[in-house]
């Protein structure tokens, strides 16, 4: 690959990461005392698992992305960049509902519409460029998870 194509890899991949460390810098508070005070479901991770997680996912959706970015210009492609930016504001919405704001039923119920919202784009990516879709599974795979992790959560502690 040429150092042409590598840059709008770059860009992307460091544009997603952004958006999830200034969602963890802007949450951090409320996650120090979701991790001290909440009661947590069963097969709830380490809290060092979750930054370790979403940096991975944040790196695929970069990748994901790019891919579409670097594709032939069309509609699809429009709805595909559409998509994406669409889930990744949902996404960092979430964190600041979950953790800062603790309204878990809001947080549940934005994080049902941002399961949506990714598997909209993944629908959306397949019909531009199926390897960019199927590295969106283990984003679609964590958000399900999390999603028991967080209903968990509104339950425990109403």
């Amino acid at each position: 690959m040429n150092k042409s194509v590598w840059k709008p890899y770059v860009f992307w991949i460091l544009g997603v990461e952004a958006v999830g460390a200034l969602s963890g810098f802007l949450t951090r508070r409320g996650s120090e005392l979701y991790s001290q005070t909440i009661t947590k479901p069963p097969l709830s991770p380490p809290s060092l698992v979750f930054p370790v997680v979403w940096g991975i996912l944040f790196l695929l959706l970069g990748v994901g992305a790019a891919r579409i970015y670097l594709s032939p210009a069309s509609p699809e492609r429009s709805r595909s960049l559409l998509a994406f930016f669409i889930q990744l504001a949902f996404n960092f919405l979430w964190s600041i509902i979950f953790f800062n704001l603790q309204k878990f039923g809001a947080a549940f119920l934005w994080l049902v519409a941002l399961w949506g919202l990714i598997l909209w784009m993944i629908l959306s990516f397949r019909k531009v460029d199926p390897p960019a879709a199927c590295l969106q599974i283990p984003y679609l795979l964590w958000v399900t998870f999390a999603a028991y992790l967080n209903l968990g959560v509104w339950v425990l502690n109403p």
